[in-house]
């Protein structure tokens, strides 16, 4: 019985093999000039193309040591791959840093008092902080910090990706991420009335953001010792665009400028500079938050906690006072400490959206207590949020800002309460589908 052409394919797989001639596997295996060799991961998805890549590689070399050239290969390209990474990836040389900053005449990226710059830096879009040390470090422990903090990584924290040191300052090289401080999402000063975070869900993102961001670094960067973030505010937690998700900026600061090592003692210059400005801020009336820096400064004071203010010694549990506040911004949308003109006494009175939160949820009954809730609420959420969890949620952040350090919880306790209360927001927004332009009241607001 002859066999057809199929049964001898099948039974001869050699067969079907295409023939080359030595020319042909010769040209096959030089690489183009145009198109150099790359270093990539090998191809997994099937073992007939294993089987194909082998092949080839034996084809393009001798027939007397088969991988020889490809081994030799191999080892050349990961000597110079070696020899083209630098001892410390994350450590930037002080000319690289003058070169991308054009010598620091570049345009300075923000208006804060803080230099920074946006620019270019070994093919990446950054942004780089110039920070004094308070207390300088040893280069090697300098290492070893920077080393871990730049290893870190969480989807709520801004990449540190390196340092430089010049003098007095390190300069902090931080990845450029697209859109803008939540201080300035909610308080538009050209559109009050306007902001992007005008639903319950986004202002519940944020709020979930930035305490899985805090937990992490307070109890998952695998520091030895407790990493505590001094930084935590509105004007430091930039909302992406257009996800509206929150990263916190400035994460490991305050461990790389000594920040955390100089806490033992309160340098004299520094209280008696705080004590004289809140003298200034207590006599003088007419003083106004646009035109006084000294206001600015009594805006930053809204984040500390009171023992932070008294010692100087950041912990912890200072970075839960700051987020507690900035919770309550995001419900409220009021800045930490505003300032109000009294017609009756003739001066301004000072404000906290600590104190008025605590009016809001203080005892009453339940109906009465929602009254002032709402009242107390951002009215750009047009009252289409879920009143209880507003109202526990707003329990979580009184409990963040309490004047006892020992009474706040933890962030692993936080970032449980938050997320579970951020489920609970899911599960009432699918249950109530609003038209756009149109909200839902379900209490009178007087």
């Amino acid at each position: 019985m002859c066999k057809s052409k199929m049964a001898t394919n099948a039974s001869d797989p050699v067969s079907t093999r295409p023939t080359h001639s030595p020319q042909t596997r010769r040209t096959r295996s030089t690489p183009s000039p145009r198109n150099p060799p790359t270093l990539s991961y090998p191809s997994t998805s099937t073992s007939t193309s294993t089987t194909a890549d082998y092949t080839a590689a034996a084809s393009s070399s001798s027939h007397t040591k088969p991988f020889s050239t490809s081994t030799t290969s191999s080892r050349t390209s990961l000597s110079s791959l070696r020899g083209s990474i630098s001892e410390n990836p994350h450590i930037y040389s002080f000319s690289e840093i003058r070169s991308a900053t054009n010598n620091f005449l570049l345009k300075k990226y923000s208006s804060s008092p803080t230099n920074c710059w946006r620019c270019d830096l070994r093919g990446k879009d950054v942004i780089i902080f110039q920070r004094k040390f308070r207390r300088k470090l040893e280069m090697q422990n300098l290492r070893e910090r920077l080393s871990v903090i730049c290893r870190s990584h969480h989807n709520s924290i801004i990449k540190l990706l390196g340092a430089s040191i010049s003098d007095d300052y390190i300069y902090l090289v931080y990845e450029y991420i697209n859109g803008a401080n939540l201080s300035d999402c909610l308080r538009n000063s050209k559109n009050p009335e306007f902001t992007v975070l005008s639903t319950w869900m986004s202002r519940m993102q944020i709020a979930t953001d930035l305490a899985h961001g805090l937990d992490y670094i307070h109890n998952t960067t695998g520091l030895s010792l407790n990493l505590v973030h001094n930084h935590i505010k509105s004007s430091s937690i930039i909302v992406t665009e257009p996800s509206l998700n929150a990263k916190i900026c400035h994460f490991g600061t305050a461990q790389l400028c000594g920040e955390t090592d100089d806490s033992e003692r309160k340098k004299v210059s520094d209280s008696k500079k705080e004590s004289e400005i809140s003298e200034i801020v207590e006599i003088e009336p007419s003083l106004t938050r646009s035109s006084s820096r000294n206001m600015q400064f009594e805006g930053v004071r809204g984040y500390m906690s009171p023992e932070f203010r008294a010692t100087g010694v950041p912990m912890q549990k200072s970075d839960v006072y700051a987020l507690g506040v900035v919770i309550l911004e995001l419900l409220s949308g009021e800045e930490p400490l505003k300032y109000k003109y009294d017609k009756t006494r003739g001066e301004f009175t000072r404000t906290s959206v600590i104190d008025t939160a605590r009016l809001a949820m203080d005892g009453g009954e339940e109906g009465e207590r929602e009254g002032r809730l709402r009242k107390w609420m951002d009215r750009r959420l047009r009252d289409s949020f879920p009143v209880d969890v507003a109202e526990n949620v707003t329990r979580v952040a009184l409990e963040c800002v309490d004047v006892d350090p020992d009474k706040r919880p933890d962030m692993g306790r936080v970032s449980r309460k938050i997320s579970k209360l951020y489920l609970a927001s899911q599960k009432w927004s699918d249950n109530i589908k609003l038209p756009v332009g149109i909200s839902l009241s379900v209490g009178p607001r007087s």
